[in-house]
């Protein structure tokens, strides 16, 4: 038995093709008889009949074949299929013979070639006495022959040489060395293919014809072996529908054989031959359907006959074996055009195969088990005198012996031992990898990624057994982020405390250090005795020691470590180390929180930080501090306590770095923003938790923002959710969950302490030099230095607006077009406290519509912020709406209110120009109307009331 023993046969796995072989030819020293073989077996298509062609000298020894047996009365077979059975038929014992001979039809030497040739043939039958193999003669001529019935000598000839040769018509064959060799060669081969078929039709009759001598008593491997025999030359005649039905039915055969431990292993091996014919041509015949069904069945048929329970191992090897041969199929069948599904692929058989893979590992720890001092049986009972068996799947000691009793029970034992022994020898973990891998790659393919994840954990834990721990780590590394993200913390934490095996047996300092940060969290399940030999293991390797073993290691490996370790400790490197902990779940939380969304600029700026620890014990850190957008205020909010290294784990809640395993503590810090600020929105970029000291070995816990990790997003989710009504806490604790991260805040600018008051007489009129009266007046205790006014057009209005609309400080002068929208920082000088100005601002507005104006007052003054003396820059404005309207506008409303018939009056004004329409102030207009004539007249509000009087 080979290590390999499981494996198919490749004759067994290929596409069986009729065998046909080639004789007479000089591949080496003959030129044309290159070309021919080149043009027979090179650039093969599709398209071409399937034939298996090689080249033999005209004397080769073919295999003998044995006597036909006239009577199966006495005779017992001594198993089901010979090993070299199917290798036979395909690649040694030919269909067809073909024997090349150049030979044209005006040969000079007609006679010397013709019997030559038949010479020739005659070797060839001779060395295949008793075979009826096919033999073909093809005569390589120079010239291309001329059409049946016109070369009169040719015919002659040809029938001549088929005498001579004893070879019907149908045997000889012309082929002109021409430009067009290919297409003679094709004709050729379709020639072949039929006297091929008709061999392994004349075979199939053969195998059938022993059916009427064999009795179900004694023939019972016969039946199966003919059955197996006609399915396989079927298959090598093409008739995949006759060879499909001839498996099935050998396959209910093999399963009609009364079975013992003794025979288990070869009726499960002919089962597992047959089932993988079924299966191959079901695909192949495009019924997947009936594939998987013949799978299943053969699977429920098989997984109990286990045989000896001393080789259970061998069981699952076999059970694995058909999985994965079943999946190869399948992904075949798939790359040619068939269509799985998410719930229907390849990957699942993989993974079944992988489950049989790793069971028959356990199977073979235990009953391998041997001591040291067993060795292995001189001599092997596993080696055979030919070097492999007769029969498939029987047992190298005792082949042919079909009795279910035993004449050897010390051979038998022999024998199981060394099969035990050679078991040990088996990699398993590198054949559970490979298939995984499979698994993976097809899970992957159809979007499966818990599945994916699934098999990648069990990828890791082989890797770890098979002590490739660098591989295993990438690969539980992979995995750990999509259970962190959906929240397994079951299978996370073991997924954990493997890859900290991994880390401590690589004694790689920085994933030790994070995996146990992680064990030791809220997240891990691991019971308070394994946190706390954690946590005291992780405090060993900030003091520099070596930690102790992790359980559950390999003793050998474990060795190898220590040293490890130990050189870790002797050499002076790297002794600090960053870990962002955004990624995954720590054993400390924190929570930045500003105590306001904004701050003025002349308002000290606090917030507060938050830390819970969820270690079995009280840890001491050493330093906090939290780094801004702005790096300047890093130096304000920083909180440092020095302590012995022996003091980190500290059994009391003293010190201001202490944490309490479950308690929540709160860190202040006050700083002053800068002026330059105002305006801007001040972030924490990061949170910095120090463990250890800096100047021996430390771990700098780094969250990025305001805090929180890979579980903080869903535990907010359902402590929004939750409607548990928390317990009431002292005055100066809070419940965490209730805490929110606010990791910014925005500064403005400081409060402004004057009044702006804005007057003016509506409505303006086009065109008018319209007055607005700005009041500024100063409330604040010091002097406002640097008034500046900014006065005009607000800003964002319509552009044609802004094009008809001048601002002036002079109302004596008309605007123009080539005056602004927008007076910006007017000098007004320096206001005392209490003080008051007025500025007048003169508005032209060229179109009628409503406008917003802008006044906005800036000033500079002093504040003092927690003893510090700095700069504000304040400001205030106010808007105003005014409506522009024309001046007819204006006299229409006005006389409304004073006269009645309105309309009429009016109508008999042929043209109308106005000033004083209102005695206390004269406004001039320019009156626009299509149904009047406007001239420069000019007429009063008296003359009005008694045009109306004489009127009525």
């Amino acid at each position: 038995m080979t290590p390999t023993q499981w494996d198919f046969p490749v004759e067994l796995c290929c596409r069986p093709m009729a065998f046909v072989t080639l004789t007479g030819l000089d591949l080496i020293y003959n030129a044309v008889h290159r070309a021919v073989w080149d043009a027979f077996c090179a650039n093969r298509r599709a398209d071409r009949v399937p034939i298996s062609f090689k080249v033999l000298p005209g004397d080769h020894e073919y295999p003998k074949c044995r006597t036909k047996r006239t009577s199966y009365e006495w005779y017992i077979p001594k198993g089901i299929l010979k090993t070299g059975w199917m290798n036979k038929h395909l690649n040694l014992v030919p269909a067809l013979v073909v024997v090349f001979y150049e030979l044209d039809w005006d040969e000079t030497q007609w006679k010397e070639k013709q019997s030559e040739c038949a010479t020739r043939v005659e070797i060839v039958r001779h060395s295949l006495q008793g075979r009826n193999t096919k033999v073909a003669v093809v005569l390589i001529q120079k010239k291309t022959p001329l059409p049946p019935g016109e070369d009169v000598i040719a015919s002659e000839r040809a029938a001549a040489l088929c005498n001579a040769c004893d070879l019907s018509g149908k045997s000889l064959f012309v082929l002109p060395h021409t430009d067009h060799l290919v297409g003679y060669i094709i004709r050729l081969e379709n020639a072949f293919y039929e006297h091929a078929q008709t061999y392994y039709y004349t075979e199939i009759r053969r195998v059938k014809s022993h059916k009427e001598f064999l009795n179900k008593t004694t023939h019972q491997l016969l039946f199966v072996r003919h059955q197996f025999k006609i399915a396989f030359f079927s298959e090598l005649k093409q008739d995949t529908q006759n060879a499909l039905k001839n498996y099935r039915t050998a396959y209910n055969l093999v399963h009609e054989l009364r079975a013992h431990e003794t025979n288990m292993l070869e009726i499960k091996t002919m089962a597992g031959f047959i089932n993988y014919k079924i299966c191959r041509l079901c695909f192949q015949h495009n019924t997947p359907l009936d594939a998987i069904a013949q799978f299943r069945k053969h699977i429920d048929l098989c997984k109990k006959k286990i045989g000896s329970a001393e080789l259970a191992f061998e069981h699952a090897a076999w059970m694995s074996k058909q999985f994965q041969a079943f999946g190869d199929l399948f992904d075949e069948a798939i790359k040619l055009g068939l269509t799985a599904i998410q719930t229907q692929n390849p990957g699942f058989y993989y993974q079944q195969a992988a489950h049989y893979a790793q069971e028959r590992k356990q199977l073979a720890n235990m009953l391998c088990n041997h001591d040291s001092s067993v060795t292995h049986p001189i001599p092997d009972p596993l080696e055979t005198q030919s070097g492999v068996l007769d029969f498939y799947g029987q047992r190298s000691w005792r082949q042919g012996i079909l009795s279910f009793d035993l004449s050897d029970p010390e051979k038998e034992k022999l024998g199981i031992l060394a099969l035990q022994l050679k078991e040990r020898s088996v990699l398993h973990s590198e054949l559970i990898i490979t298939l995984l891998s499979n698994a993976v790659a097809q899970f992957k393919k159809y979007k499966c990624p818990r599945m994916k994840s699934h098999l990648m954990v069990q990828m890791g834990e082989e890797y770890y057994y098979a002590k490739d721990y660098t591989k295993a780590l990438k690969l539980l590394d992979y995995v750990m982020c999509e259970y962190r993200s959906e929240g397994w913390w079951t299978l996370l934490t073991s997924i954990l405390t493997t890859a900290l095996k991994c880390s401590y047996l690589m004694a790689q300092l920085k994933d030790y250090i994070t995996y146990s940060l992680e064990l030791l969290g809220r997240a891990s399940t691991l019971k308070e005795d394994q946190k706390s030999r954690i946590e005291k293991n992780l405090i060993k390797v900030l003091m520099n020691e070596s930690p102790d073993p992790e359980p559950d290691c390999d003793a050998s490996a474990v060795k190898t470590s220590q040293k490890l370790w130990a050189d870790r400790v002797s050499l002076a490197g790297s002794n600090i180390f960053t870990i962002e902990v955004q990624d995954f779940v720590p054993f400390v939380q924190c929570k930045a929180k500003f105590l306001a969304p904004s701050f003025h600029v002349d308002v000290p700026v606090q917030f507060d930080i938050y830390l819970k620890a969820d270690c079995p014990h009280p840890v001491r850190f050493s330093k906090l501090c939290v780094s801004f957008n702005n790096q300047e205020y890093n130096q304000h909010c920083v909180v440092e306590e020095a302590y012995q290294k022996s003091d980190i784990l500290e059994q009391s809640s003293q010190g201001t770095m202490c944490l309490v395993p479950g308690k929540t503590r709160k860190f202040t810090f006050i700083f002053v923003a800068k002026t330059e600020d105002v305006g801007k929105k001040i972030e924490i970029t990061s949170v910095d938790l120090i463990l250890g000291s800096e100047t021996g070995r430390c771990v700098i816990l780094n969250w990025r923002g305001g805090g929180g990790d890979a579980a903080s997003s869903q535990e907010a989710l359902q402590a929004a959710r939750s409607f548990k009504r928390r317990p009431k806490l002292p005055d100066n604790e809070v419940h965490w969950d209730s805490l929110t991260i606010q990791a910014s805040t925005m500064i403005i600018s400081r409060v402004p302490n004057i009044s702006v008051q804005l007057r003016h007489e509506p409505p303006a009129l086009t065109n008018e030099m319209y007055c607005l009266i700005v009041t500024v007046q100063s409330h604040e205790k010091t002097i406002a230095k640097d008034v500046k006014l900014t006065a005009g057009l607000k800003p964002g209005q319509d552009a044609n607006l802004t094009q008809k609309t001048h601002v002036t400080l002079h109302g004596t002068e008309m605007c123009d077009d080539s005056y602004p929208a927008l007076l910006p920082d007017i000098p007004v000088g320096d206001l005392q406290p209490g003080e008051k100005l007025e500025k007048e601002v003169y508005i032209r507005c060229g179109t009628v519509g409503t406008r917003m104006f802008l006044v906005y007052v800036s000033y500079l003054i002093n504040a003092v912020v927690e003893e510090k003396e700095i700069i504000c820059k304040c400001h205030r404005d106010e808007t105003v709406t005014i409506e522009t309207v024309f001046p007819f506008d204006v006299a229409v409303k006005y006389v409304s209110t004073k006269f009645e018939h309105l309309d009429r009056v009016f109508a008999d004004i042929p043209f109308l120009l106005m000033t004083d329409i209102l005695s206390a102030s004269p406004w001039p207009l320019s009156i626009v109307n299509s149904q009047l004539q406007l001239s420069a007249s000019m007429i009063s509000v008296d003359q009005l009331e008694s045009y109306v009087e004489n009127d009525r």
